[in-house]
């Protein structure tokens, strides 16, 4: 008798009681058929805060739980906590105030199988609440998709992700500890992934959702948030050239920023067009501060316990 391919779902937390609703959304899911699921839960708070949690609803479950205390305050701690811990075929990556679809980790395996890529992503919905700006809402500033450059996708996140451990591009392959409080982790580990020859496919029915808290509802962690993405993507540009390699990657995203903030003042007018353009200038200025090397700014570790990424 063959073995059945194994998954594990890791979920990383930090003083989250949202924690509880993301694993019963775990429970409740349509669970892919020939695969064995469980899941582990990586703490990373100074104390074993959510063990209670974690055993409360451990008892309530069909699905095994494992709970892994990862002190230090730093994400990247906590996402290599879950690899190590796992001995699974596959690891599917959800945050911990996120729940999970009812089709969400059969939608990922199904791609897996069908595409035999080394990573597959899934889309997050943002759930607004009332108190939301109507041009938030209305823009969707916060679901999360992959993006297609040429085609292909070049890296990925970990709020919605499934990989294939013994794949040539992941196996031993680690979070980097030096942005475990900037954030970008994730968007450097993929990086890496997609560099080593590793393929990234996209599950568009593989939905999880996400409620946008009021600190997140902000114009201003929507310029925090993506002034960091750019920070990250002009870091590893940085890191792939040197001297007067990175001028055309400067003039680039420097031409770029200046035409978003142009486009932002014809739009002035209209909300949605002009906060998305000044959006992306402030990203591109990201880009620019990441590749002549200033310091990133640090998004996890503070001390309400509340990651921005």
């Amino acid at each position: 008798m063959s073995v059945a391919a194994s998954i594990d779902i890791c979920v990383c937390t930090f003083r989250r009681q949202a924690l509880a609703d993301t694993l019963r959304s775990l429970a409740a899911m349509e669970m892919p058929a020939g695969y064995r699921i469980g899941v582990i839960v990586a703490d990373n708070d100074d104390v074993p805060s959510a063990r209670a949690l974690v055993d409360e609803l451990a008892g309530q479950s069909a699905l095994p739980i494992s709970y892994v205390h990862c002190p230090a305050r730093n994400i990247s701690i906590a996402r290599n906590a879950c690899l190590e811990a796992s001995s699974a075929d596959l690891v599917a990556f959800i945050d911990d105030d996120e729940k999970a679809t009812s089709q969400w980790l059969a939608r990922l395996a199904e791609t897996a199988e069908a595409s035999a890529a080394d990573v597959v992503l899934g889309p997050v919905r943002a759930r607004y609440s009332s108190t939301a700006p109507r041009w938030m809402r209305l823009g969707d500033f916060h679901s999360t998709y992959p993006v297609l450059v040429a085609g292909r996708i070049r890296t990925g996140y970990t709020c919605n992700v499934l990989l294939r451990m013994k794949a040539a591009s992941i196996a031993g392959r680690r979070f980097s500890l030096a942005r475990g409080q900037t954030g970008g982790e994730d968007t450097e580990f993929f990086d890496q992934v997609f560099e080593a020859g590793g393929a990234i496919a996209y599950a568009a029915d593989a939905w999880v959702e996400e409620p946008v808290p009021a600190a997140r509802a902000t114009f201003g962690w929507l310029i925090k948030r993506r002034f960091r993405v750019g920070q990250t993507h002009g870091r590893l540009l940085g890191s792939k050239t040197s001297g007067i390699g990175l001028i055309p990657a400067f003039a680039l995203a420097s031409a770029k920023a200046g035409y978003c903030f142009a486009a932002a003042g014809l739009g002035f007018f209209r909300p949605i067009g002009r906060n998305r353009s000044l959006l992306r200038g402030i990203m591109h200025i990201g880009v620019v501060s990441g590749l002549i090397g200033l310091r990133e700014i640090r998004l996890y570790g503070d001390e309400g316990g509340q990651r921005a990424a």
